[in-house]
């Protein structure tokens, strides 16, 4: 069993979604749990098309079904976890009939999933922007890890939490460091004994508290606290949701650097433009996959005259700051990270070249990897801590459906583009086609608006103009934008920028908007647009 959780997998992550398709032709059954019925929930076997930000009301009953109808596998609690008991009275109110009234999704069918799921085999439970771009987006995951822990669905062959990440290499980002709170292999910057060997390798002291990540940089760059910003292969001027305002904080910085391969929107703004090559064929080095995957990358093609690879960029960079790191390669910097990592320690080029990549954690050179990161709660004893549940409650989304703004606008991708159109919006595509407002049918009439008429879009943040696309797998009241084309509909200008405290991720999937029917040539020669 296979269940896509806020997850259009078919369109953003097609070629994992092919070994879906494999799976359902073996025998596998799927459901999809999204408020639109997009082209991965018409292969389902059923589609739970949720209200937007209410996922955690549909876990917990879904948890309350599992433990009310004894279906939770109590070897594996008792033995695997702790704070059971917590949990159990946290869902008891999390009714089918609450769910149902609070999500929009049949208590019969919630009824459904629970025991499937429970009963299932082998089963995954697959997530992705759907439930990570939201102001409680930690809790929504922890609502999800906490169905696995119920089951016993994590750890085994077949069976666990897959979170497929959003852009390619953002798990080998995270592992290398690229996080606020944690250097290369997980080690927490605040914990002083994991701190230790970077800081004597480094020969630095490293300052042990932890970072700003992007949301807390963009506050700081409106208190005045950030006056400096280092960019590197990432647009933030056409990313983050509130648009307007991260332009204006981008354009008031004494200092902007951006490291990129194009020249983007937050490029154009930038003090210093440092062109770099492509990574994926100009550049030797190391991906990792969503699956722990550690796989080598080898240079194809030299770059243009002018792109430097991003390891002598930085090398150089430290040079004119007063610091001779010389002229290391791809490799010798990977063994490095080795060298402080355990994680990585046993994933020489030689064995990743011979094995075709490995699985962190590898300990050592004689270790196999570890396809199974959790495979250690099934020991007997629980090899290391047993898995905690959380207490998380239903939190709906900050930005409220009123009067003014009564329609609930959610975004995301589409097969052919990607992210803000930086690498896809210049190719020529028989998929490509304009950004629209895609509506319901029935939404279309109520409103007076036709499939293809140009109507204003207004949030509580701005307003834009974007035709209008009758879209019949949409429910009433549920409209939907990609950010693919920012240059021509600024669509993140809509998006509110209220974000969760322990990630920093914006709820970019529901923003409150109205639309408005803009005047008509009858109306322009009546004098319809004021004076």
């Amino acid at each position: 069993m296979v269940i896509l959780w806020g997850s259009n997998a078919r369109e953003t992550h097609p070629i994992f979604f092919l070994h879906v398709l494999k799976a359902l032709r073996n025998g596998a059954r799927l459901y999809v749990i999204d408020p639109r019925r997009t082209s991965s929930a018409q292969w389902a076997d059923r589609w739970l098309g949720l209200d937007v930000g209410s996922d955690i009301a549909l876990a917990n009953a879904i948890g309350r079904e599992i433990i009310a109808a004894g279906l939770a596998n109590e070897e594996f609690i008792s033995r695997a976890t702790t704070d059971f008991e917590a949990y159990k009275a946290c869902v008891e109110p999390y009714t089918l009939e609450y769910a149902e009234r609070e999500t929009g999704v049949p208590a019969e069918a919630i009824r459904e999933l629970a025991h499937a799921y429970a009963r299932a085999d082998r089963a995954q439970l697959c997530w992705t922007l759907g439930i990570t771009e939201h102001h409680n987006a930690v809790d929504n995951v922890l609502a999800l890890i906490n169905l696995s822990l119920l089951t016993g669905h994590v750890g085994r062959y077949g069976s666990g939490l897959n979170p497929l990440r959003g852009q390619n290499n953002v798990q080998g980002g995270g592992d290398m460091g690229a996080i606020p709170n944690k250097l290369p292999g997980g080690n927490d910057v605040e914990d002083d004994a994991a701190r230790r060997p970077f800081e004597e390798a480094w020969g630095v002291k490293i300052p042990p508290k932890r970072g700003m990540h992007l949301s807390q940089m963009f506050h700081a760059m409106e208190t005045g606290d950030l006056n400096a910003l280092y960019v590197i292969g990432e647009n933030p001027a056409q990313s983050e949701a509130d648009m307007e305002k991260a332009l204006r904080l981008l354009s008031g910085l004494e200092c902007l650097v951006v490291q990129d391969m194009f020249l983007t929107k937050t490029a154009e703004l930038a003090t210093v433009v440092l062109p770099a090559t492509a990574a994926w064929c100009e550049s030797e080095g190391t991906v990792t996959s969503s699956e722990r995957r550690v796989q080598r990358c080898r240079k194809a093609l030299d770059p243009p005259e002018g792109a430097r690879d991003d390891i002598e960029i930085l090398c150089e960079l430290a040079r004119l700051l007063g610091r001779n790191w010389g002229e290391p390669t791809a490799e010798q910097v990977w063994d490095e990270l080795r060298s402080l990592s355990d994680w990585h320690r046993g994933m020489s080029y030689p064995r990743l070249e011979a094995l075709h990549g490995l699985h962190w954690p590898c300990p050592s050179e004689d270790h196999p990897g570890s396809p199974l990161l959790h495979d250690r709660l099934w020991q007997d004893p629980v090899g290391g801590r047993p898995a905690p549940f959380s207490v998380v409650e239903h939190d709906p989304p900050v930005d409220k459906l009123t009067d003014e703004f009564p329609i609930r606008l959610t975004t995301g991708r589409r097969l052919e583009s990607f992210n803000t159109g930086v690498q896809t919006g210049g190719f020529r595509s028989p998929l490509h086609r304009s950004e629209s407002l895609d509506i319901h049918p029935s939404d279309g009439a109520r409103w007076n608006v036709a499939d293809g008429e140009v109507v204003r879009i207004v949030s509580r943040r701005g307003a834009i103009e974007a035709p209008v696309r009758y879209d019949p797998t949409l429910r009433p009241g549920l409209t939907f934008m990609t950010f693919h084309f920012q240059d021509e509909i600024a669509t993140n200008i809509l998006t509110i920028d209220a974000t969760d405290p322990k990630s920093g991720t914006a709820e970019f999937k529901a923003a409150a908007i109205r639309v408005e029917k803009l005047p008509g040539p009858a109306d322009i020669a009546a004098g319809g647009l004021g004076d």
